[in-house]
């Protein structure tokens, strides 16, 4: 089972590379194993962390999601992305940069989490618990809102805990990300319906001969 120590080691791996030549994000991946996954998911996810809408980006980014999703369910071992981000090489100092931010999320999250509740991350299970959450909380965020407040931070949320819960196998941060897959569904049904009623009410308003018309 890898940990935040393994992790740790990785990462000073791929900086020690750095110092002598640039490190492709491919090569970097390859060392990171499973550990690719939540890393980039955390990364990616912090973005949509917000109360207003971040527009069409919502839409690539949930579509993103789904894809990592998939792979996970697929068994991938690690992430697969598009040839021109797998093939771009940092230096040193970007390596160092990415570092410093992987230790931020290490340091929180090691804060909240702790092995729990094996049965929801362990082997095929936890996979796929772990591609299924990513795959429908990538559907929502892609779902267009527009002005809808929240309607990105909600399925966020979910992608944000299954990411933590494979950092350290903490099956609870699962339950607590499914938790907020329903929440999603639940907040966007009520919206729904709410615009649905109010387009009702509005009708009662309009001329006599447009309400036949319509």
């Amino acid at each position: 089972m890898k940990d935040y120590s393994s992790l740790d080691l990785t990462l000073l791996v791929i900086l020690e590379e750095a110092k002598i030549k640039p490190v492709s994000i491919r090569e970097a991946l390859k060392k990171l194993d499973h550990f690719g996954f939540p890393l980039i998911t955390f990364i990616l996810v912090l973005p949509f962390m917000q109360p207003f809408p971040v527009g069409p980006i919502s839409v690539l980014g949930g579509i993103t999601f789904s894809i990592l999703g998939i792979q996970v369910l697929r068994k991938y071992p690690s992430p697969v992305l598009p040839e021109k981000i797998l093939n771009t090489a940092l230096g040193q100092k970007g390596w160092v940069r990415i570092a410093k931010v992987t230790n931020i999320i290490i340091r929180w999250s090691k804060k909240v989490t702790k092995p729990r509740l094996n049965k929801f991350v362990s082997a095929e299970i936890g996979m796929k618990f772990e591609g299924g959450i990513l795959f429908f909380g990538g559907i929502l965020m892609a779902i267009p809102f527009g002005v809808l407040p929240l309607n990105n931070f909600f399925p966020g949320l979910a992608i944000l805990f299954v990411a933590l819960a494979q950092f350290e196998k903490d099956g609870l941060f699962i339950l607590i990300a499914i938790f907020w897959l329903f929440f999603s569904v639940l907040y966007f049904t009520v919206f729904f319906i709410l615009l649905y009623y109010i387009g009702l009410e509005s009708l009662q308003y309009l001329p006599a001969w447009l309400s036949d018309i319509i």
